[in-house]
Order: structure tokens, then sequence, then C-alpha cells
């Protein structure tokens, strides 16, 4: 019995488990297959994908693959994999309330990884990772398939070289660098849901996003002013030589509004805030937009007159909920994902928790959770939220801090020490190859407090510092630099904003030493992105950190006045 005939005997059986969308997930192919006899399996399998003229041409050259894909002195593949995203993309911008391009787009992009060895050790290595192309948009058979034929070729080939490479630098070392598999092995899942559609009223978001950068007219102070939208629904098809199929599908919309200026001194300010949600008709309607630009110019125009920070200051610093977000997930999302090092690396990961297995992390009343199964929180919809990854493993909700430990990774399924097998975190942007990403992440404390009482400590802080202040930290910028900074006076708790300062030593030490409590305003921030992903996390309270003036010796006002605004 060919191994393809085996694969679609266990495909079968899931079938009849999913075709009403529900999720079927089996341990071994070999295992289910014995029920089925291979003509009755292979009718089953395309029965999955009947009338879906895609999913049809990847399981059939899926099928040519496992069968005839041989070159001499090469290993057949153990295993191959078919990836695709159906993206359909409205964007528009406009600015100074003119509209400055809209385009609707359609395109489907193939990414096919061959691999070459065993689950043990095997091509994975260098260029050996796959290969990416665009398919036809036409629902015509043969031209997918050809297009699909030649990138498997190509990929096949690609890991050969690979993998003659790798053995290759293999033979410097006098034992195996790194002990652990190069892929794991992960149970067979089929499902087939309907697919999703972009629906989007264009010319309606083309003079929202033009009535919102017209706003410019009132602030002649402010340099720039432009707004975007992008609306999308992509729809991933997935199958594997292992019997998975998948096709789901996600749409996701986001507005961005950007303004910026300079004061007196020449310093730059800016202000983008920006509304990501899964549907177009749940992101803020257009009063909404239209008085939340206008906020977001007055604090630029507030920010022009307001005083400089200090040269150099040390104390308490309190973060608000869309601050907040934006630290951990660069200081905590980007430093929990499980990817397996270089050769002759003994790390178990890399990233700043890369030795960081079962030690603290945070202080003792944090934990921290990714749940891209969760699709709702507080009432709002998380775009980090999935059932497959883009591997073809069921999420999963991960533990990843507990008491300020750090248990877990998220993981692929590349497999890293400790951790042999995917825990459902797998993802990919369209045509890039699949590395750990976080979907939802949650941070939460034991002993939550009030708005109230954070500003009250930060206050009471800064006053036992001997200091007359304390900073409440509103929005950040590219590089945790405050957009939104307020001095929080011990006095009377009275606030006044301040502009140029960056942050020295806000790292992951500032995280497990300096953080001394969380509130109780858990945010949801969608962010879209190459991948879909949800941060939610509170107010944070450091007792130290150290805030600096931002060097603004090289920035320059412009030479001459803008243009005069006729009404």
């Amino acid at each position: 019995m060919s191994g393809f005939k085996r694969l679609n005997r266990a495909v079968s059986l899931l079938a009849a488990m999913t075709l009403a969308g529900t999720l079927g997930v089996r341990p071994s192919a070999a295992a289910a297959a014995e029920n089925f006899s291979g003509d009755s399996v292979t009718a089953k399998a395309h029965e999955v994908a009947k009338g879906d003229v895609l999913l049809e041409a990847l399981l059939t050259e899926l099928d040519r693959s496992r069968d005839r894909l041989k070159m001499d002195q090469v290993k057949p593949p153990y295993y191959i994999e078919y990836r695709v995203e159906d993206v359909d993309n409205f964007d528009a911008e406009a600015a100074f309330g003119a509209l400055l391009s809209a385009q609707r787009q359609h395109v489907r992009v193939l990414r096919v990884v061959v691999r070459i060895g065993e689950y043990k050790q095997d091509s994975f290595y260098n260029q050996g990772m796959g290969g990416a192309t665009i398919l036809p948009l036409d629902d015509d058979p043969i031209a997918l398939r050809r297009q699909i034929w030649l990138m498997t070729d190509e990929a096949y080939k690609s890991a050969a070289d690979a993998y003659a490479e790798k053995l290759s630098a293999l033979k410097q070392f006098s034992a195996d660098p790194n002990p652990i598999d190069d892929f794991a092995k992960a149970p067979v899942v089929t499902k087939v849901e309907p697919v999703a559609s972009l629906k989007v009223d264009e010319g309606a978001w083309k003079q929202t996003l033009q009535e919102m950068t017209n706003l410019f007219r009132k602030y002649p102070e402010v340099q720039t002013v432009s707004a975007s939208a992008r609306f999308s629904a992509v729809n991933l098809y997935f199958v594997n030589s292992e019997g998975t199929i998948v096709r789901n599908g996600q749409a996701n919309s986001t507005v961005t509004m950007n303004g910026a200026t300079q004061a007196g001194d020449g310093m730059r300010l800016q202000r983008n805030p920006y509304w990501t949600e899964s549907r177009p008709e749940d992101l803020p309607k257009r009063e909404e937009l239209l008085k939340e630009t206008a906020q977001a110019l007055n604090t630029l125009k507030a920010l022009r007159e307001s005083p400089i920070v200090e040269e150099s200051y040390r104390g308490p610093v309190l973060f608000a909920p869309d601050a907040a977000d934006d630290i951990m997930a660069g200081l905590v999302g980007g430093n929990i994902l499980g990817r397996k090092p270089q050769l002759g690396r003994p790390n178990r990961t890399v990233g700043a928790f890369a030795n960081s297995y079962k030690t603290p992390i945070l202080p003792k009343f944090m934990s921290v959770v990714d749940d891209p199964t969760m699709k709702e929180f507080g009432g709002k919809k998380l775009v980090g939220n999935y059932e497959v990854d883009s591997e073809g493993v069921p999420a999963q909700a991960v533990t990843v801090v507990d008491d300020g430990t750090l248990q877990n990774y998220l993981i692929g399924r590349q497999p890293i020490r400790d951790f042999p097998a995917s825990n459902g975190h797998g993802r990919a942007s369209p045509g890039t190859a699949a590395f750990p990403t976080i979907g939802t992440l949650i941070f939460k404390s034991s002993e939550p407090e009030t708005a109230a009482e954070l500003k009250k400590k930060l206050t009471t802080m800064a006053g036992e510092q001997n200091k007359q202040f304390g900073y409440r930290v509103d929005t950040l910028g590219p590089g945790n630099a405050p957009r939104l900074l307020y001095r929080v006076y011990a006095s009377d708790g009275h606030e006044e904003l301040v502009r140029g300062a960056v942050f020295n030593e806000l790292d992951v030490r500032a995280l497990r030493h300096d953080l001394v409590a969380l509130g109780n305003d858990p945010l949801v921030s969608n962010r879209a992105g190459g991948v879909p992903q949800t941060i939610i996390a509170p107010s944070l309270l450091f007792d130290e950190l150290e805030v600096k003036r931002a060097d603004t010796s090289k920035e320059k006002l412009p030479e001459y006045p803008a243009p005069e605004l006729k009404k």
C-alpha cells in the first residue's frame, strides 16, 4: 500500500467528522487508515474539498508529489506541505482632506515546504525552508496545478541542496550539537469551514478618511495629517502529506490616523492612533473617528506649547494600559517564542529569555497566558483568535508565566529542548515560513489595583523620594518613546503635559525588579500587521525608571511658511 493511500484513508475518517465544520483530530494517520480501502479513501478525501477548485488542486498535486517526486541519488521527501493564503484587500489613504489612493487587490500566495530526511534530522537548514509563488486567481485546475507542480519541484531541489549542506556542516562537530528533533510530529487535523469574504463600503470609507484629514484646516500648527484604512479577508488553505486538510477564513479591519508637527525648538512631535477590529462594522463610526482625530490634533497643538522634560529623572513611572500593551508586547511577547538556535549554539531558544526556563522573569504576583482560542474579551472581538495555526496544528491556551516564573515557550513544529511538540503557535504571514508567534497574550495580577490607587501610589512614592512629581505615560511611539507624557505632582496630583522624553533601561530587568503593581483595567489591543495578534494588559507601575531628554540637536524647522489656508 502506498504512503499516499494510507494518508487518504486517514483523511476519509476525519472527513466524516468535519463536513459540518467541526474539528477532527487523530494522533496517527497510519492507525486511522486501517479501516478503509485506498479507492474509497481517495474519493472521501476529495469529498472534503468538493466544490472548491483550489483545495482540489492542492490535494491532487499532493497525491502526485508523494508518488512521483524523486531525484537520482537524493532521498524522496518524507514530508510535503502546501499552504495558500487567498487575500482580498481594500486599501485607502487620504491626506489634507484629499484622497491619495484607493485600491482593491486580490492575490493568492502559495508556499511549498518539502522536507528530506526524517523527523529526527532533515533538510530544514538555511535555504531549505521552502519557497513561495503567486497562484492564478481563475479557478482553472490545470493552471493551478501547473504552478503548484513547478513550486514543488523547486522546493524539492532546494531541500536537496540544503540537506547536503547541513550534513556537511554537522561533520565539524564530534557529537550532535543540537540533539533535538528537527521536526515535531503532529496529529492529523481536518477542518474545512466556509470561506470569508470582504464586504466593505469603499465609498463611505474613502469619504470618512477625507473628512478625518480635512480637520487639518482647523489646526494650522500641525504640519501633516493623513489617515489610512485596510480591510482584509484572508482564507487559509493548508494540506500536508500527514493527512491534515484545513480551510478557514479571517477578516481584519484597521484605520490609522497620523499627525505630526514641530515645536518652536524644532522637536518633532507625532500622534498615530489606530483602531483594529475583525469586521468593518466593529470599527468606530464616522462621528467617533472625527472626534478621535480632533482629540489627537488637539494634543499635538498642546505638545507644541508644553515644556520639555528635565535632562535626567529617576523615579516612579505609571504606564496607562495603552502604553502597557506596547511594553509587554515588545519585552515579553518578543521573548517567549521557542525558536531553535543555530547549529552549535547550546541555548534552548533565542531572545532575552533563552536561559530563563523555570526561573522568575516577572514579579511573583504576575501571570501570563497566551490563549488564541479566546474569541472575545470584555465584549470585544479578538483578532488574535484562531483555531488552527499556519502549520495545521490546533490552537492551544498556554500558561507562559505563573507566579512570575517562566513555565512555557510558544512553540511551532520546530522542537526545542524540553519542548518536543508544537503547542499550536506556528504562524506565518502570506508566503513566509511559519515561526512561533503570539496569538492573544494576556497579562494578569493576583493583586490588581484601581487606577486611582495606582496614581495615589505614584504620588506617594515620588514624595518619599523627595521628588516634586512622578511621570504618567499615556501612549508610546517606536522604541517605547513617550508620545503623551505627564508630570503628576506629588503635592496635589495635578498633571502637566511634557515632551521630549526617552526611557533608559526600560528592559526585561526592569520588569523583573522595578515593576511593583498592576491595575484592574486591562485594555484590548488588536494588532493586524503580517500576523494578527492581540495584547491585553492593564496599567503598570514602576517604582524606578530613568527618563532622559531626547536629542533634538539635528531637528530643523521649515524654511518658509505653509500655504495659507483659505476659508
